[in-house]
């Protein structure tokens, strides 16, 4: 097992410098320039050429990566051109929100996605199953900014339960994380079901209803117990990606976090802040599907029997 652990694990360091080569160089391909933000009026360019200097701008694009990836595998993540402030205190300043929203969102779409694929495998080819899918389907398809907007049209402004913006206290957090939880409980759902309805068609179901066994406890202490694994997974995926799609929500209902400061730095093109925060953003992801591996492998010996 540690054979399989420290296999993937050594996987992410070539995964890290192709994701921080790849990020720089789009970055600086973007047309722009941050020193231009920071010239008032009446600038020469003289004072251009300075600023640029100061900041290391002057150099090759080669020079600024491998000077830029020193700094930043040593901890130091460079000061933000913009806010003169380190990098690393305005990501760990924002992060903290960008988690909280995510692991909300990611609790209401397995509690949502499961209760709901176990209800639809439960009642196949009825009306409970066909609502149960048309909601799952819903949040799937359903695009999160626009259910965020709607939820805070019906919940905000209409009915006035829930704040339309902020992060003081815990309603702030119930519409912006159902609205990133919906996505994924929408899969999680039809995961669940498909894999559920695999697991009744075996003969040891059958051999459970000789039995006698009721109804309930074969669908949760057998049939939902092996039909887990395709849930386990997307679980180590859901945990990166609902990051990303946090992101995106932070936005929607003006929430401090990641998200904002992302945008912000694009806007006015603060590398710095720009490219700590997208490889945060998408080693989440890949740490998630790292996880992922790891739980399947606990949970089927067959996984890493390969690598013995």
């Amino acid at each position: 097992m540690w054979i399989y652990i420290l296999r993937r694990t050594l996987l992410l360091i070539p995964l890290f410098f192709i994701i921080s080569v790849v990020v720089f160089s789009l970055i600086h391909l973007v047309p722009g320039d941050p020193i231009d933000s920071l010239l008032g009026p009446g600038s020469t360019s003289a004072d251009k050429v300075e600023l640029v200097k100061a900041h290391g701008l002057d150099k090759p694009l080669t020079i600024q990566y491998f000077v830029w990836l020193k700094n930043f595998v040593t901890g130091d993540m460079g000061q933000s051109i913009i806010e003169k402030q380190p990098v690393a205190d305005m990501i760990f300043y924002n992060m903290p929100f960008t988690v909280r929203l995510g692991l909300a969102s990611l609790f209401i779409s397995f509690f949502l996605g499961i209760l709901l694929g176990i209800i639809s495998a439960a009642a196949k080819n009825t009306f409970i199953d066909y609502i149960s899918m048309i909601i799952a389907l819903l949040g799937v398809t359903v695009p999160a900014f626009w259910l965020g907007l709607i939820l805070m049209l019906i919940f905000s402004v209409m009915l006035g339960w829930f704040p339309v913006s902020g992060s003081g206290s815990l309603e702030t957090l119930v519409l912006p994380a159902i609205t990133v939880g919906m996505g994924g409980a929408g899969l999680i759902a039809r995961i669940t079901r498909v894999s559920m309805l695999e697991m009744f068609n075996k003969e040891f179901v059958l051999l459970l209803y000789a039995k006698g066994l009721s109804k309930p406890a074969i669908i949760i202490k057998h049939v939902f117990r092996n039909a887990l694994m395709p849930v386990i997974t997307i679980f180590g995926l859901r945990l990166g990606w609902i990051l990303g799609g946090a992101v995106t929500i932070e936005i929607v209902f003006s929430r401090p976090g990641i998200g904002n400061m992302l945008l912000s730095a694009l806007y006015r093109r603060d590398y710095p802040v720009v490219q700590a925060s997208l490889i945060f953003l998408t080693m989440a992801v890949i740490i998630g599907a790292f996880i992922a591996d790891i739980m399947y492998s606990y949970a089927d010996p067959r996984v890493r029997d390969v690598y013995k």
